[in-house]
């Protein structure tokens, strides 16, 4: 069975139309050299260092961190159903 569906699903892929790549990179392109290959270090020295105010950081998580917790309980405490619909459906139960 396993090898039944092996074979069907290669078959298929072998109905795949591809894409026409032909003339989608230009001349320029296709004849510059590749760039030059660096070390990662020397990337990292040229990028901004990223400087976080470890208390404002800490503070925003902590405001997220309740609002989201307030939310919640007000979820919580809110009925999915109104009256009504609550009371027809225990009418219905018994």
């Amino acid at each position: 069975m396993r090898a039944t569906t092996l074979v069907l699903c290669l078959t298929l892929m072998g109905c795949t139309t591809f894409p026409a790549l032909d003339g989608a990179i230009s001349p320029e392109l296709e004849n510059a050299d590749f760039p030059a290959l660096v070390p990662v270090e020397s990337l990292l020295a040229r990028s901004a260092p990223v400087v976080a105010d470890p208390i404002q950081a800490t503070q925003a998580l902590e405001s997220s961190v309740s609002g989201l917790r307030a939310r919640a309980n007000a979820l919580q405490r809110r009925s999915i159903i109104d009256a009504g619909t609550k009371a027809r459906l225990l009418a219905a139960m018994k």
